[in-house]
């Protein structure tokens, strides 16, 4: 009897038994858990890549359809839409009849990556009692910059074939996130402008945005991309080889952090000065903005802008924030900008570790790493008449090679430069 008793004593763990096993089960879940992460994270990035697979896919199908790529800052202008006579209005005016050509690449590939409900709303006009007095918005809607876009629902959609899994970002401010833009060349300036007439009511040739030939003329110089506002362009247009230049690429959106890739300092860098906003990030976490500095939507007295004016808060519109990108600074650099909707150094970024996605013009979906060879961060823009304060040396006229290495080589789409090495 006794026995027995012994026995059943012995049946069951101590308690230091437990504390060991409960030990080693934390030991196990500290190892197992980083590999957790990183197994989910190359998931997310697997499916950002496929996005982009099927952007290019589109790309390609809408050049086949319309023997053209679709037009980045496209849409209606002031005139006569629906033979209903409006006043003509500048570019940055905002109207419920037309878009100002504001529209982004986006909008035309539509039905070309399974949107096509997007497509059919946008495509006719739209009806909106939210509006006191209600408002009928003309096909293709507002200016998609300004007020009237606000309560315009088909620029308000999400369409998760333009979102990475990997970008937390969601909600107001940003009405319709993107996490792709369009590759505008290697320089920044003139991005916003291109060839529209002085209003957008008449098409003037050589003309820019403020009426003037210069702005056409520069616009023209220096946007060397696969994709320049207002301008239609083809697979023929890019002689430096589609596998060679950048079509797209990827874009974090911001978060309201000061992440200095989403949120611009303002400054005017319209002069073609890279350098303008570098210094100003904290210099403790020098991925952030300094925390002193004054938050404003408005202005260029170098404060930031972490409001509505913030990287990919807007797919449908053109403006060089939301949807364009230069390969001037390398990947997941700071961003510089006056506001909207303006020139600005904007280069790719994303969530994912050490790198970012592009997208070729021939389809093809690389990983570009923050260090690729980026060339002299000192050298100014190319543009027409630099200013004087631009020194000599760093001096670069229309038809230069880009002065950012493989990186800016890689963004032009015809500047006849030799891609030698691997990316």
């Amino acid at each position: 009897m006794c026995a027995e008793k012994r026995k059943t004593s012995r049946a069951g763990f101590t308690l230091v038994e437990l504390l060991v096993v409960i030990a080693i089960i934390g030991v196990l879940v500290g190892l197992l858990l980083p590999a957790v992460q990183a197994a989910r994270e190359a998931a997310r990035r697997m499916s950002c890549s496929n996005n982009f697979k099927q952007i290019g896919l589109g790309l390609h199908n809408y050049h086949s359809a319309f023997k053209q790529l679709p037009m980045h800052g496209t849409g209606t202008k002031s005139g006569t839409p629906d033979g209903i006579l409006n006043p003509v209005k500048k570019f940055w005016q905002d109207d419920a009849f037309h878009n100002s050509l504001q529209l982004s690449a986006f909008v035309g590939l539509l039905p070309f990556i399974e949107q096509q409900a997007v497509w059919e709303q946008m495509s006719n006009p739209l009806y909106d009692t939210t509006q006191m007095p209600p408002v009928t918005f003309q096909a293709f809607g507002p200016h998609p910059l300004l007020a009237f876009a606000q309560t315009y629902q088909p620029f308000r959609t999400e369409m998760p074939t333009l979102r990475c899994p990997s970008d937390p970002g969601t909600g107001l401010p940003g009405m319709g996130r993107t996490n792709y833009a369009v590759c505008s060349g290697d320089s920044w300036i003139t991005m916003g402008y291109g060839d529209r007439g002085a209003e957008l009511g008449v098409n003037i040739p050589g003309t820019g945005g403020s009426g003037n030939a210069g702005t056409s003329q520069q616009a023209t110089a220096s946007q060397r991309g696969v994709f320049a506002l207002h301008r239609k362009l083809k697979f023929r247009d890019i002689l430096d080889g589609l596998s060679n230049s950048i079509a797209m690429g990827e874009i974090a959106t911001d978060i309201g952090d000061l992440d200095t890739r989403t949120s611009s300092r303002q400054q005017n860098v319209d002069s073609g000065n890279i350098t303008l906003c570098d210094g100003f990030n904290d210099p403790l976490r020098p991925q952030f903005w300094q925390q002193g500095l004054a938050m404003s939507l408005g202005g260029m007295n170098g404060a930031v802008n972490n409001f509505s004016y913030a990287r990919g808060y807007r797919w449908a519109s053109a403006s060089g924030i939301y949807t364009q990108f230069v390969t001037a600074k390398p990947p997941n650099s700071l961003i510089c900008a006056p506001g909207p909707p303006a020139n600005g150094i904007f280069s790719t970024s994303s969530r994912h570790q050490g790198g970012t996605h592009v997208l070729m013009a021939d389809g093809a979906v690389k990983f570009i790493t923050d260090s690729i060879e980026a060339g002299n961060q000192a050298v100014w823009a190319v543009r027409i008449n630099p200013p004087a304060a631009q020194p000599v040396q760093a001096l670069r006229v229309p038809g230069s090679a880009s002065p950012y290495g493989l990186w800016g080589s890689l963004g032009t789409r015809a500047s006849k430069e030799v891609i030698s090495e691997e990316f």
